[in-house]
């Protein structure tokens, strides 16, 4: 049995579900459904944020929001310039879900729950008569004409205009490739550093501005990132990490993710310049113990750590250290080294560098140049981003650009 459709959204996900709403929204007449291969829609809506879903990012201009994206930064400047953050507040609020930014940027809903954002799609395809089909695997597609046919383990759908929404699925990339597309080998982005050293052993939990550098074996800096640092049981996360992790994900591959990392814990301090610091510490508290008061805006363990790390004992006073040790320390917290052996996915947002590539997609309208009337939408393109909101904000805005386009 063959059951025909207008527009097919194969992808039970943020951008699929997107695309589906804007299309019937611009064009009620045209008969719209979403293929989802598993039991549930949404999934990964669900979890995203730590089941608060991270919407968007609080950043309004176009070319700055681009910035965040390691894959898709050229390509997504123009569509951002039609949809972007504050169109995303603007749509969700339309349909009664008030977005709320945090300290960080990040924008969730106020309700604090992800489910707010998956009842308000579900409302929506319901409302506007979007049929959301599960347990529907996508095995075959073909075309004929102008028509496309997809074959699922049960089922057979056929329609004019097709949009992929299926994010990293290996399976839907290879029957794109039947299409003439070449796909980006992915590779895993958004992870944690694995690093045993004693300098951070416990001190899980803490948290500190710093820039870190991955460097070369001959010491040459071959990506640089700052912001929050944090001390995990296995090694370090936070902001800092997790951008050096988008950023070099294609860089980091090869290496097995065994790689150094050079950390400065003084932001952009200099060793000169530090150093003149301890020195003066030096004149000022003669008498005082070092390990006894942080200096330098650091929190307290770290600094009691790297005072080990730069043989440096508990009783010492400032008057007992010599210039050597001093710039010993100077070194540790201008450019401490540590060795990286691996990765951990960072939580739930499982991220992947790669997918169709995007000299094959007209960013004017997510349109293949390959094959007339199929679109594109979110991760199944080689875009990725940094973690905040943002890999979302990929979503709506491809799902947007489609809709406009597909009913145009």
């Amino acid at each position: 049995m063959n059951t025909e459709y207008d527009i097919l959204i194969i992808g039970g996900g943020a951008a699929g579900f997107f695309t589906a709403i804007n299309v019937a929204e611009k064009d009620p007449k045209a008969r719209v459904a979403i293929l989802e291969r598993g039991k549930e829609v949404l999934t990964k809506v669900k979890i995203s944020g730590g089941g608060r879903c991270n919407v968007t990012h609080a950043e309004f201009i176009p070319q700055d929001l681009s910035k965040n994206y390691p894959r898709g930064e050229k390509e997504l400047l123009g569509p951002f310039h039609s949809f972007m953050t504050g169109d995303t507040i603007e749509w969700f609020e339309k349909r009664g879900v008030p977005l709320k930014i945090e300290e960080d940027g990040r924008m969730f809903p106020t309700s604090d729950s992800s489910q707010t954002i998956i009842d308000c799609f579900i409302s929506e395809t319901e409302r506007l008569g979007i049929s959301v089909l599960k347990n529907q695997p996508v095995k075959t597609i073909s075309k004929q004409g102008i028509v496309f046919e997809i074959n699922t383990t049960d089922r057979t759908f056929s329609c004019q205009k097709l949009v992929i929404a299926t994010g990293s699925n290996p399976k839907i990339w290879s029957l794109l490739k039947s299409f003439g597309h070449t796909i980006v080998p992915p590779v895993p982005s958004l992870f944690t550093f694995n690093i045993k050293d004693e300098r951070i052993e416990g001190l899980p939990g803490l948290s500190t501005e710093a820039s870190v550098a991955v460097v070369s074996k001959n010491g040459k800096t071959l990506l640089t990132s700052e912001g929050p640092l944090l001390i995990t049981h296995w090694g370090m996360s936070g902001p800092a990490i997790l951008k050096l992790s988008a950023w070099g994900a294609r860089l980091l591959e090869p290496t097995n993710y065994h790689f150094s990392v050079k950390v400065n814990w003084l932001l952009d301090a200099t060793e000169e310049e530090t150093l003149e610091e301890l020195m003066e510490l030096k004149k000022v508290h003669p008498k005082q113990s070092l390990h006894k008061y942080a200096q330098l805006g650091l929190p307290k363990r770290l600094w009691q750590s790297l005072l080990k790390a730069s043989g440096i004992f508990k009783e010492e006073s400032w008057a007992e250290i010599s210039k050597k040790k001093l710039q010993n320390l100077s070194s540790a917290l201008i450019q401490s080294q540590f060795e990286v052996a691996g990765k951990s996915t960072f939580k739930e947002e499982f991220v992947t560098a790669g997918g169709v590539d995007l000299k094959e997609v007209n960013f004017k309208t997510f349109e293949s140049k390959l094959n007339p009337n199929l679109y594109f939408a979110g991760e199944v393109l080689n875009i990725d981003a940094i973690t905040g909101g943002f890999n979302f904000q990929n979503a709506w805005t491809g799902g947007f650009m489609v809709a406009q386009s597909i009913t145009a």
